[in-house]
């Protein structure tokens, strides 16, 4: 609720201090995740996100973004009867983006960092006890996952001023697994190995500016 008041003010003020050179876009498309880790053998699953922004010119050729998504996206892990174990994912994201316009209005390059916020790991409940491939470890096990991740955004945007598509590409430079390893109980299932995964995430959307 506090981020979502943060962005209400802030496009508010956006708005009121410049009506011309301030856009607000509402966007929605398919995203696809990969769990980068070498404790399991992981397959990237199709998910969603949507959620809102504000563009406002900085300097010259150079705009900054700062917005809001929600997002539900999925990744799979091996059980040891290579069965698909899906799991997924959920929670919002905040960003503030440099943006550079390679055509004014049309197209940009886009690249900064995220403040991800996660929840649990959600998985169905036929899968909880099935054994994750390689361990001791039931897939319910790993759902306790650091409720707070850090990302890197890059990339680009091209159409007009009130459509526009938008591919990009968010990879986690933190270890989103990193809670497990305050569970000694839980790494010994893992052959005693450090828990480490890094997210990987490609969108596709659409941003509409209102």
């Amino acid at each position: 609720m506090t981020i979502l008041l943060l962005m209400l003010s802030t496009i508010g003020f956006a708005q009121y201090g410049n009506r011309d050179g301030n856009r607000i876009g509402i966007s929605a498309g398919v995203s696809q995740t990969s769990l980068f880790t070498s404790n399991f053998d992981t397959k990237p699953e199709l998910g969603f996100a949507g959620g809102l922004s504000v563009r406002g010119n900085y300097y010259n050729d150079w705009s900054m973004i700062y917005g809001m998504q929600f997002f539900s996206n999925a990744f799979s892990l091996e059980s040891t009867f290579d069965q698909k174990i899906k799991y997924t994912i959920q929670g919002v994201q905040v960003r503030l983006l440099l943006s550079y316009n390679v055509v004014e209005d049309h197209v940009s390059l886009d690249f900064g960092p995220v403040l991800q916020i996660n929840g649990k790991l959600g998985l169905a409940k036929t899968d909880e006890t099935k054994i994750i491939k390689g361990t001791l470890l039931r897939a319910e096990d790993i759902v306790d996952v650091s409720p707070v991740s850090g990302n890197f955004y890059l990339g680009c945007s091209a159409g007009s001023k009130t459509v526009r598509a938008v591919i990009f590409y968010e990879y986690g430079f933190t270890n989103i697994l990193n809670k497990l390893n305050k569970n000694d109980e839980l790494q010994e299932l893992n052959n005693g190995d450090e828990f480490k995964g890094n997210l990987g995430t490609i969108n596709a959307q659409v941003v509409f500016n209102l």
